[in-house]
C-alpha cells in the first residue's frame, strides 16, 4: 500500500458524512424528512426504502407529510412507520399520511444527546483508523526506499493535519446536533 493523500482525505470526509447521516436520523422535536430514512416498507413482495414508494415533505416544523404514490401501498407504509420505533403515529388522509412530531421529554432529549455523542466518538475512531493506515503506509514506503525520511516526516505532518481538521469537524457537527436536541 502506498501513501495517497487524496484517498486519506476522501476516507476522512466519508467518516464525517456518515456521522451527518447518522445524526440526521435522530429526532430533535423538529420535523426533518431524514427522520424517515431508516423506514423500509414491504410492498410488491420486497422491502423498499420509504422514499422509493412515497414523497416525504415537512410542511411545517411540527409535521411530516408522506404522499404515497400507489393507493394500494398506503396501509403497508402506515404499518412500516408505526413499527419503525420512531414514536410517530401516522394519520391517514387518502393517499397522504400526516405525521405530527410529538414534543420530546427531557429524559429522551438527554438519551438522544448521549447517542449523538456516541456517533461522534465512532466517527473519530474511523478518522483515527484512516490516520493509522496512512502512517503505516508511509513507514512501509520509507522502509522500501520509495521515499526519504524527510519526505516521510513531511507526509506524516500532512496526515496529522488532515486528522486534526477531521476531528475538529466531527466535534463541531456533534456539538451542533447535541445543542439542537437539547433545545439550546
Amino acid at each position: 500500500m502506498s501513501y495517497d493523500k487524496a484517498d486519506i482525505e476522501r476516507r476522512m470526509t466519508g467518516a464525517i458524512e456518515a456521522l451527518k447521516s447518522d445524526l440526521g436520523g435522530l429526532r430533535t422535536g423538529r420535523a426533518s424528512t431524514s427522520l424517515l430514512d431508516p423506514v423500509n416498507v414491504e410492498v410488491y413482495g420486497a422491502h423498499m426504502p420509504l422514499n422509493q414508494v412515497a414523497t416525504v415533505t415537512a410542511p411545517d416544523a411540527r409535521m411530516l407529510a408522506v404522499q404515497v404514490w400507489d393507493r394500494s401501498n398506503v396501509q403497508p407504509v402506515e404499518k412500516a412507520i408505526r413499527s419503525a420505533g420512531l414514536g410517530l403515529n401516522p394519520i391517514v388522509d387518502g393517499q397522504t399520511l400526516r405525521l405530527p412530531i410529538p414534543d420530546l421529554t427531557e429524559e429522551r432529549r438527554k438519551e438522544l444527546a448521549k447517542l449523538a455523542s456516541q456517533y461522534g466518538e465512532k466517527a473519530k475512531i474511523a478518522v483515527r483508523n484512516v490516520r493509522r493506515d496512512g502512517m503505516d503506509a508511509l513507514k512501509a514506503a520509507e522502509k522500501k526506499g520509495d521515499i526519504s525520511q524527510d519526505e516521510q516526516k513531511r507526509f506524516e505532518a500532512e496526515v496529522q493535519k488532515l486528522t486534526d481538521k477531521a476531528i475538529t469537524d466531527v466535534d463541531s457537527v456533534s456539538a451542533a446536533k447535541e445543542k439542537e436536541i437539547l433545545g439550546q
